[in-house]
């Protein structure tokens, strides 16, 4: 609750309104957004991307800042912002730098910086994709998002505990769409990919020099990928089962 009391307050400065949308949490996350104004929308939670793109929709104005209940602005984004706004926002989308938390040590390397995200656009011309994880916003090729001078904080994980905990939660989501895709895993790739996740954070994208907070991001990409393609294994081996019983007991 005092993660999300803290975004709240980050863009209150800068928003005309504030529009969440929660998927029935029971911490009191909801009280905490009405006392704050902010105006309440709770939804099944099915997938990343369909959440935020129906809180995108329940904005009153063309211009929308995503957020997440982790993350907050810093003085210069929020400064940055309310010029944007007096000088009439001449650009259709806006790139966010964003800085990523592991506990209290910022992360620069081990591909979590630098960390560019579209977050504030016109959603007359983008809008969320529809991806259970890994969601972007999509827009035109025509258009080139602008930079925005500031920082988007983003308190990924408080612990190596909560870290192994959350990436394990997308990869579930991630298991879902390589099923729904029709992607047929195997256990050779799924080691070779762990290995190649941990070698591309831990040594190409300088995790090392994040020490252990860049170990642990390493190893826990490569578990996680392994994690991935054995849940979409066994869930695809399910589903084969199923429509082969259906078939044995069609007439």
């Amino acid at each position: 609750m005092d993660t999300i009391g803290r975004c709240i307050e980050s863009v209150a400065p800068v928003a005309d309104e504030i529009v969440v949308v929660d998927a029935f949490s029971t911490d009191g996350t909801v009280d905490v957004c009405r006392r704050h104004g902010c105006k309440v929308r709770q939804r099944r939670f099915d997938g990343y991307g369909a959440q935020k793109q129906y809180a995108v929709s329940l904005a009153s104005n063309s211009y929308v800042l995503s957020i997440d209940a982790d993350e907050y602005l810093d003085a210069d984004l929020q400064q940055s912002i309310m010029q944007l706004k007096e000088q009439g926002l001449e650009h259709r989308i806006y790139s966010l730098s964003r800085l990523n938390f592991f506990g209290n040590r910022a992360i620069r390397h081990s591909g979590w910086w630098p960390d560019a995200q579209t977050r504030l656009f016109d959603r007359r011309y983008a809008s969320w994709d529809l991806r259970n994880v890994h969601e972007r916003v999509t827009f035109p090729s025509t258009l080139w998002p602008a930079p925005v001078k500031g920082l988007l904080m983003h308190n990924r994980c408080a612990t190596a505990a909560q870290h192994r905990r959350k990436e394990a939660s997308y990869a579930v989501l991630e298991a879902r769409t390589l099923v729904d895709s029709g992607a047929k895993p195997s256990c050779i790739g799924a080691y070779i990919r762990a290995v190649a996740a941990f070698m591309r954070i831990y040594i190409f994208r300088l995790g090392f020099l994040d020490g252990t907070e860049g170990r642990n991001i390493a190893s826990t990409a490569a578990a996680m990928q392994l994690v991935t393609y054995r849940m979409a294994k066994k869930a695809k081996t399910r589903i084969q089962s199923t429509v082969k019983t259906i078939e044995s007991n069609e007439p």
